[in-house]
């Protein structure tokens, strides 16, 4: 089936033909030999003006019109922004907003039949998840605490202002008049009230203009004209007035009582006091049949990475994803510490929509310079260090200048290929109080675990991820070839232990560890705890390169395991073994993923949570978390991810699938891989100074 599709602005919508899964074929123009045999469609942006054309030729065609219309959760940034949609309606019908006629989101509430137990129970949890992450239909507002501005000494009411001239005003039954009758009603209706009103976020960046703004100072109510996001009203108001905004059915999801002076797609149900009424609305529904025939039934979904359909649940995530990671980069950045070729992918992570460029500086002093010049201009401003370099000790210098510090490093879910060979990671880890490794202190991830707040949708999230992890056999580095275990110990039955070999330098074994700092301390340690085992010692990948310390002959190794394995996957001998022992590798946690027991000799950022047998003991770590709770804050709430393809910040869900399918990219990077591996081969320095 071909859709006609006249507007250049639709047929510029990424992945339209995800969204439109129905049609085989786009055009632009009508081919004269079409007929009237519903073969042919002609789409069109919902009822607005710009659809005339579209909807003129359908009727003169005799052809059928779909329109078109942004989902009810659209994106993370407007649409006057040119951020684009996350999720699209699509209606035969008519349109949801256009209450002059039916549309087929109503003609679903008015037949009703389509209420399983199992489409309300999912619409619940949905709902619940809107209200945990508190997601909007626009989602780049911050949070705000707006209890000292609208302190409970007295009722708050909300009207909420729209757009003049917007389409759901005119076809909801309504027009400027309507607005100054809201007004009028909220005055007489709550004399004692404080009365808020709220700006519309197109009218806040500029773009348009509203209907209340100019009466509502002259007669001296509050005017909300800054940017915050609706949640943060819905917890200091009492009730919403609205002509037919969305946020009215946001209110409704908060638990809020709504009186709607228009006809939205949500009023004429039973739900809101209605100052209109539309006859073909005879049924009543509850808040939760009203969402999940909108959300559920009613609007699609595409993911934006893969470019293709996905779930209002993917988009939850996506969008609770992203308001967390721009959370995080809400400040001017100053970098420091920071190697050439790390600084291009840092910008990626770092970078925040509308936010000032990312700066990079070699020294403290000049770091501290930088973000003292944007705090004297308003703005707020942060150090950040990459972890393990020297530059993370010198910037305490900014920590005492009441300048925050926070440290990157590497993620759990790094990439195809290891870091000292320059492959650009996929995900990194920002902590604003320490860093995950380092158990001398706290951490951001510490602190997660430690708190146990971590919201049960993120839980069962992390349930879904770690089977997901499990099934597409994904670790850290992905590097490693496929080998059977020698005959030898494939025959021995006796109980296997996976000694990991580790960096000995690496910050976690220096400061993680008491006493076992070296690979040989480990083999030896294992071998005293478990004589009767057989044992397996696996070299770290970096010091097999050559690249890093921590070498141990072999047979010097063979004292203690029984054999030495190279060159092969990790999570292929974690799945071949009984037990992982190890000072703090990664490794160890990969094995809780799969159900493995662990031994800790160090103080890893998953040991002393009751998951694994610790030697140390952290007195900070009290709390017993279940092995998806530890998942969640892991992989989920503390790193930050970015799409290799895209290069924009994406879901760990993403990642996890571009590492499955092992899409490694190949540019310049990979020859300076092989030239710092070759020098490293023949003792040289190699150096990255120029490299960008």
């Amino acid at each position: 089936m071909q859709a006609v599709v006249l507007s250049r602005g639709i047929r510029r919508l990424p992945h339209l033909a995800a969204f439109l899964t129905e049609f085989s074929r786009f055009a632009p123009t009508l081919d004269a030999s079409a007929k009237s045999d519903d073969q042919t469609t002609i789409l069109g942006w919902g009822a607005k003006p710009t659809s005339r054309r579209a909807r003129r030729l359908a009727q003169q065609a005799k052809l059928p019109y779909v329109a078109l219309e942004d989902g009810f959760l659209r994106s993370y940034g407007l649409g006057v922004d040119d951020d684009p949609p996350l999720s699209l309606v699509v209606d035969p019908v008519g349109i949801y907003y256009d209450a002059t006629r039916p549309s087929w989101l109503e003609q679903t509430l008015e037949q009703g039949g389509w209420q399983t137990r199992e489409l309300l129970a999912r619409a619940e949890r949905c709902r619940e998840a809107l209200k945990t992450f508190r997601l909007s239909k626009y989602n780049a507002a911050p949070e705000r605490d707006l209890r000292l501005l609208f302190p409970r000494e007295k009722r708050n009411i909300l009207l909420v202002d729209q757009t003049a001239g917007d389409a759901s005003v005119n076809l909801g039954f309504a027009d400027a008049e309507t607005f100054r009758t809201m007004l009028k009603a909220a005055e007489q209706d709550e004399p004692d009230a404080r009365l808020i009103i709220k700006t519309h976020p197109d009218v806040i960046a500029g773009k348009k203009r509203g209907y209340l703004a100019e009466i509502a100072g002259q007669r001296g109510h509050l005017l909300l004209d800054a940017s915050v996001n609706p949640w943060s009203l819905f917890d200091v108001v009492d009730g919403v007035y609205t002509v037919t905004s969305q946020l009215g059915f946001e209110a409704l999801l908060a638990g809020v009582k709504v009186r709607c002076f228009g006809m939205p797609f949500y009023a004429g149900w039973g739900v809101t006091q209605d100052q209109k009424a539309c006859p073909r609305r005879t049924q009543q529904r509850s808040v939760t049949e009203i969402f999940a025939a909108a959300y559920l039934l009613y609007a699609r979904y595409v993911d934006p990475f893969t470019g293709q359909p996905c779930s209002i649940e993917d988009t939850i995530d996506l969008l609770a994803d992203l308001r967390r990671h721009y959370a995080r980069n809400h400040a001017d950045t100053v970098c420091l510490g920071f190697s050439r070729w790390k600084r291009g992918f840092a910008r990626s992570f770092l970078a925040h929509p509308g936010g000032s460029p990312v700066v990079f500086r070699r020294s403290a002093r000049s770091a501290l310079a930088a973000a003292e010049q944007i705090q004297t201009e308003g703005r707020p401003a942060r150090v950040v260090v990459w972890a393990s370099a020297k530059a993370a000790d010198r910037a305490e210098e900014a920590s005492r200048h009441n300048i925050p510090v926070w440290r990157m490093e590497d993620g759990f879910l790094r990439s195809v290929g290891l870091g000292c060979t320059l492959v650009r990671p996929q995900s990194l880890v920002l902590d604003d109080c320490g860093i995950y490794y380092d158990p001398s202190q706290p951490s951001a991830l510490e602190r997660i675990l430690s708190e146990g707040n971590i919201p049960e949708q993120t839980i069962e999230r992390a349930r879904r991820l770690r089977q997901r992890i499990v099934r597409l056999k994904v670790t850290k580095y992905n590097v490693g070839k496929r080998l059977a275990l020698p005959p030898d110990i494939a025959a021995d039955q006796r109980r296997r232990i996976l000694v990991p070999g580790q960096v000995e330098d690496d910050a976690s074994v220096r400061r993680g560890s008491a006493d076992i700092r070296t690979n040989a301390q480990l083999l030896a340690a294992v071998r005293a705890a478990a004589p009767d085992a057989c044992i397996l010692f696996k070299p770290h990948p970096d010091v097999e390169t050559g690249l890093r310390a921590g070498h141990v002959p072999d047979t010097v190794a063979r004292q203690w395991c029984d054999a030495v394995i190279r060159d092969t996957s990790i999570l292929d001998l974690i799945e071949m073994v009984d037990a992982v022992h190890t000072i703090s590798s990664l490794a160890g946690f990969e094995a809780l993923l799969r159900g493995k027991a662990v031994t800790t000799y160090g103080l890893p950022f998953y040991a002393g949570w009751g998951l694994t047998d610790d030697r140390l003991r952290c007195e900070r770590r009290t709390r017993q978390v279940s092995l998806d709770e530890l998942v969640a804050a892991t992989l989920i709430l503390y790193p930050a991810y970015v799409d290799p393809v895209t290069g924009r910040p994406c879901r760990v869900e993403t990642v996890i699938d571009r590492l499955g399918q092992h899409r490694r990219s190949r540019s310049a990077w990979a020859l300076l891989a092989r030239a710092r591996q070759l020098t490293a081969s023949l003792g040289l320095p190699f150096s990255t100074a120029n490299a960008r």
